[in-house]
């Protein structure tokens, strides 16, 4: 990953008003400064609630080091990084992280919650992020699969920006059948996406899912992109 010289990851940049395909009310909410302040509570917690059992970040980043093993020198995209869990997790793993938000304040705390060398922040909307083919080793997304408008597209759009023979790990809440969950769908209440595996799974062409691990709601997966 040879991005280190993109103005757009500086510090700087996380001031700048957002462009880029309409968000959802969701992702809208999560540019609130209010919404930066409390998340990183709320996802200390989230796999908990979702789970219906003890699921504490330990556990979640376990999960992840046992399925994906990032090496030190790889270089990752933290998709929808929020205040930079995974991109924390990475990093504390040797790789070199680009940890993208479309919100500005979660970067910011981001930023301060996970300070690290090997952390670069990028504000985007990764629905169409700009960047260059096959750029990274591996994509982690968190949830954000759930909040964007057009998952279809952000399936596409990471798996272009992963390198043949990486890895795309996947945590999201499934289809369940609740009752909430079509409620939910709808834009006045967040226009949240609730996929089905299988509907991932055909969204990512050219790649082979390998694992996948089902807690309750919550679906976590990992995919490998073909060689060649």
């Amino acid at each position: 990953m040879n991005l280190m010289g993109d103005p757009r990851q500086s510090q700087g940049t996380l001031n700048l008003p957002f462009a880029g395909p309409a968000l959802t009310l969701a992702q809208r909410t999560n540019r609130w400064p209010l919404t930066a302040w409390g998340y990183a509570g709320w996802r200390r917690r989230s796999l908990t609630l979702l789970t219906g059992e003890a699921f504490p970040l330990a556990r979640e980043a376990a999960l992840f080091r046992a399925l994906c093993r990032p090496r030190p020198g790889e270089g990752w995209l933290d998709a929808g990084t929020s205040t930079g869990f995974y991109a924390g997790v990475l990093a504390g793993a040797g790789c070199r992280v680009l940890a993208a938000d479309l919100s500005a304040p979660m970067l910011a705390a981001a930023r301060r919650q996970t300070p690290h060398p090997h952390i670069d922040w990028f504000l985007t909307n990764l629905e169409a992020s700009g960047l260059p083919d096959a750029a990274f080793d591996g994509v982690t997304v968190g949830a954000t699969l759930n909040e964007t408008r057009e998952p279809a597209r952000l399936l596409a759009e990471l798996a272009r920006l992963t390198r043949p023979g990486g890895q795309l790990w996947l945590m999201y809440v499934g289809r369940t059948g609740h009752p909430l969950q079509p409620l939910l769908t709808l834009p006045a209440l967040g226009g949240l996406t609730f996929p089905d595996p299988a509907w991932v799974a055909r969204h990512l062409p050219g790649c082979a899912r390998t694992d996948a691990v089902q807690v309750g709601a919550v679906v976590f997966e990992r995919y490998v992109k073909a060689q060649g």
